[in-house]
C-alpha cells in the first residue's frame, strides 16, 4: 500500500487497525534465491573436521599456525616481556589510536621491511604507513586504494596457486584477478620462465601480486638473481608491485634474507606497495597486527605526493575501521624500539624457523628410508612454513580417511604441524598412500 498523507496526526489506534488491513509482511528479504547457503571456508572448516575427530593418533597440518615439538601454541619469551612491561605501564590507556595507528609501531615495521633507517625510501621521505588489522588487512587496504586511485591496468594478477584469500580480496573491492604460472609440478619447483613469459605476456602497467618470501602456498621462492630479473620485466612492463609478506624473519631465521627482494625493489627505484603481517614472527594470531605501506618512486615532487596518499588512505582507513586496534601493535612496537628485546626477538625467530627446518629434514629422510617412490628433495628446497607436498586431492582425501592426517586438498603441509613424536607417522602414511593410490 503507498504512502497516504492523510494517516499523518491520526491517533495510534487508527494506524494499528490500517496496519491490519495491509497485507502482511513478507518472512524475510533474504530468500535463498537472493542470499544463497555460502560453503564453509575449506580451511577452517577442516580444522573443525580436526577437532571433531577422536582418533589418538590424529594430526592437524593444515593451518599455519606455528606449534612447538609438544604441539602446543608457543608464546614467544619477548612476548611475554613485552606483555609485562606494557602492563606494569602507568600510562597506559585505551583511548583511540590515531587513524594510521601506533606511530612507533609502523615507523619501525617500515624499516624493518624496507632496509632499516638508511632505507633510500625512508630517507628521501617517500614512504607513508597505516597500522592495519593484521596482514589481510593490510592487502585490502592496498586493494582498495588501488581500486579507488590507480589508473594503470586494473587487472591483478596473482601467482598460480596463491593464498586463496587472495581472490576474494581483490574481488570484493572490484578489481579483476588473473593468474601467472608459480609452480612447477614436474620440478616441483619454480616454473620461473613461465612466470616471466606470464608477466611480459601482461597488458602494461597491470598490478603484479610477489609473495616477499616463504610463497603461500607452496614454499618456493625466487633466488635474488631471479627476483632481480623479475624486477627487469616488472620494469620493461611498467607494472606496479604489490608485496604481500607475511613472514618475515619466520622463514629463515634471518630478517635481511627474508626482505631481500623487497630492499632491491626499492634499491632500483620502483613505486609499489607492501602488506606486513605482524601473526607469524610474532606469534600474535589472534591480535592482527599489521601495516601497509606506500613507497613512491625517487623525484622532486615524492614527499608531496606520498603526503596526498596517505591523505587519501586516512579517509579509506576511517571509513573501514576508524582507527587500528592497540594491543598487538603496542607489544610490537615496545620489541621492535628496545634493541635488547629486538636481539631476544631474532633469537625467538630462530628457534621457531629452526625447529621447522629440522622437520623438513626429518620428514624428507624418513621418507626417502621407505624408498617411497618419487623424488622428496622438495620437502627441503622449499622454505617457511608451509610445503607442497605432491600428494593429489585423491591421496589427502585418502590419508585422512585412513590415518587421520589432515592437509588442505591440494596436498599444502604446515610444517609447524609436525614433531619429534609424529613425523615418523606422518612419512609412514604418506608412504602407504603413494604406492596404495595413483
Amino acid at each position: 500500500m503507498p504512502f497516504d498523507p492523510s494517516y499523518h496526526g491520526q491517533s495510534v489506534s487508527r494506524v494499528k487497525s490500517l496496519a491490519k488491513q495491509m497485507s502482511p509482511p513478507s518472512a524475510t528479504n533474504f530468500t535463498a534465491e537472493v542470499v544463497p547457503q555460502a560453503p564453509e571456508d575449506p580451511l577452517f572448516g577442516l580444522v573443525r573436521a580436526f577437532r571433531a575427530d577422536e582418533d589418538p593418533s590424529k594430526v592437524d597440518l593444515s593451518i599455519g599456525v606455528y606449534r612447538d615439538d609438544n604441539a602446543k601454541p608457543w608464546i614467544l619469551s619477548v612476548v611475554k616481556k613485552a606483555d609485562d612491561i606494557l602492563h606494569n605501564d602507568p600510562e597506559l590507556n585505551h583511548e583511540y589510536a590515531p587513524i594510521s595507528g601506533i606511530a612507533s609501531f609502523t615507523s619501525k615495521a617500515a624499516e624493518l621491511i624496507l632496509g632499516g633507517a638508511d632505507s633510500p625510501a625512508i630517507k628521501e621521505k617517500r614512504v607513508t604507513s597505516f597500522q592495519t588489522i593484521s596482514g589481510t588487512g593490510a592487502v585490502h587496504l592496498g586493494a582498495l586504494f588501488l581500486a579507488r586511485f590507480y589508473q594503470g591496468s586494473k587487472k591483478v594478477y596473482l601467482s598460480d596457486p596463491t593464498w586463496a584469500n587472495h581472490h576474494q580480496i581483490f574481488t570484493n573491492v572490484g578489481l579483476p584477478i588473473a593468474s601467472y604460472p608459480y609452480f612447477s609440478k614436474e620440478t616441483r619447483g619454480l616454473d620461473f620462465e613461465g612466470m616471466k613469459s606470464a608477466l611480459l605476456g601482461a597488458p602494461d602497467r597491470s598490478v603484479v601480486l610477489l609473495h616477499a618470501c616463504a610463497h603461500n602456498p607452496t614454499g618456493v621462492d625466487p633466488t635474488l638473481e631471479q627476483w632481480k630479473e623479475i624486477a627487469e620485466v616488472i620494469r620493461l612492463k611498467n607494472h606496479f608491485p604489490f608485496f604481500d609478506s607475511a613472514y618475515q624473519g619466520f622463514a629463515s631465521g634471518d630478517l635481511l634474507r627474508d626482505n631481500a627482494a623487497v630492499r632491491y625493489f626499492v634499491e632500483q627505484g620502483f613505486e609499489f606497495v607492501v602488506a606486513q603481517s605482524f601473526a607469524k614472527n610474532f606469534g600474535l594470531y589472534g591480535e592482527r597486527a599489521g601495516c601497509f605501506h606506500v613507497v613512491t618512486a625517487p623525484a622532486s615532487d615524492a614527499e608531496a605526493t606520498i603526503t596526498r596518499i596517505a591523505s587519501q588512505l586516512s579517509i579509506l582507513q576511517r571509513s573501514e575501521i576508524s582507527n587500528p586496534p592497540l594491543y598487538g601493535a603496542r607489544i610490537a612496537s615496545i620489541v621492535l624500539n628496545d634493541p635488547k628485546l629486538f636481539s631476544e626477538w631474532e633469537e625467538n625467530l630462530k628457534t621457531m624457523s629452526g625447529r621447522i627446518i629440522s622437520m623438513r629434514k626429518a620428514l624428507r629422510s624418513k621418507i626417502e628410508e621407505l624408498g617411497t617412490p618419487g623424488t622428496w628433495n622438495h620437502i627441503t628446497d622449499q622454505i617457511g612454513m608451509f610445503s607442497y607436498t605432491g600428494l593429489s586431492e585423491t591421496q589427502v582425501q585418502k590419508i585422512r580417511s585412513d590415518y587421520h592426517i589432515y592437509m588442505t586438498k591440494n596436498g599444502r603441509i604446515s610444517m609447524a604441524g609436525l614433531n619429534t613424536r609424529n613425523v615418523e607417522y606422518v612419512a609412514k602414511a604418506i608412504n602407504a598412500i603413494v604406492r596404495d593410490v595413483k
